[in-house]
């Protein structure tokens, strides 16, 4: 049994959307990819995460009860400042343990057999593009139908953010509600809106690994701005013109909406030295470009760079070493295949 879950890209607010100001989002043909088999002893769940180079783990339920016990503990002490958000979980599979036992008790459901989980991906991992939540998604998604269990999207989504919050911190929602649904969306407090596809000619660039995790870069925007700032008015509005531009399908506005949204995205110190020079060149050539998640605190590389323009910036991406790939929109959200 498979289940898929697409990634996501930010065209607009990110960082904004966190204190309630809009984002656009659309879901991608990239994906996660859980296969859920009943195999090994009865009572124990293994994990194999392929992507990420680990070993497979096996675990007895009470071992997963136990641990998931201890991880909202932890989280507790980091929603009072006692822990980082990177003290909460402390290896890749920890979030996946936590989403089984997450679904399994929330849905109250028996487990049996065995039960083998195995995760893939070919969403760049870190580069904001929601791996996070499409690969949390895929597991909850595919543990509920391994189980025969009603798909109810609001349950799902609930589960899905409070294990997302653990990478995070706090979650917007936003990635969660994308790869649960698909398509494009104006998404605002836990709201969204579906809009349509948007028809611009786009480019992705991965830059690399940032040197901070999303959450210790949001937590860093915190105290660097907060959530007062007039920074976020500005975010609204351009994130506003964007979707009037999309609406009429004019490149041209979309590009300046691009450009705005850097800008800002600059101000609130997420974008290193080495991107801004890379989107500065973008610029001369008369496109338009701004990192897609929420970029870093440090360090040299900002995750993933969207590239609004007609022809692919394949010169400029082979001078700094960068990653160029094409993106379509994905209609689709989470689903079993």
């Amino acid at each position: 049994m498979k289940t898929v879950a697409p990634g996501k890209l930010i065209l607009s607010g990110e960082h904004a959307v966190v204190y309630g100001r809009p984002a656009i989002a659309m879901a991608v043909n990239r994906n996660a990819q859980a296969f859920i088999t009943e195999e090994g002893v009865a009572g124990t769940v293994s994990f194999d995460l392929p992507n990420l180079k680990t070993e497979p783990s096996s675990f007895t339920l009470r071992a997963l009860r136990e641990f998931h016990g201890r991880v909202s503990r932890n989280y507790e002490e980091f929603l009072a400042g006692k822990l980082s958000i990177r003290e909460v979980l402390h290896k890749p599979v920890d979030l996946f343990r936590f989403a089984f036992v997450t679904v399994l008790d929330g849905l109250h459901l028996k487990m049996g057999g065995g039960v083998n989980v195995r995760m893939t991906s070919n969403i760049p991992i870190g580069c904001g593009m929601g791996s996070s939540a499409a690969m949390i998604l895929s597991v909850l998604r595919g543990v509920g139908h391994f189980y025969r269990v009603e798909f109810r999207p609001e349950w799902f989504a609930r589960y899905s953010l409070e294990v997302e919050n653990l990478q995070h911190g706090k979650s917007s929602g936003l990635d969660t509600y994308v790869s649960m649904h698909g398509g494009c969306v104006w998404f605002q407090r836990g709201e969204a809106q579906q809009m349509p596809l948007p028809q611009m000619p786009l480019y992705i660039v991965n830059t690399g690994q940032p040197a901070s995790s999303t959450g210790d870069t949001v937590s860093a925007v915190a105290r660097r701005v907060g959530p007062r700032s007039g920074l976020w008015d500005e975010f609204e509005a351009v994130t506003g013109r964007m979707r009037l531009a999309m609406e009429q399908d004019d490149l041209q506005d979309f590009q300046r909406s691009v450009r705005d949204n850097h800008r800002l995205l600059n101000e609130i110190g997420v974008v290193p030295g080495r991107v801004a020079d890379f989107v500065a060149e973008v610029e001369n050539t008369g496109a338009a470009a701004k990192i897609c998640g929420a970029g870093a605190a440090g360090g040299d590389a900002a995750g993933m760079v969207m590239v609004a323009t007609r022809e692919a910036p394949a010169e400029l991406c082979a001078k700094y070493g960068y990653e160029l790939m094409t993106v379509r929109p994905d209609p689709l959200g989470v689903r079993v295949v």
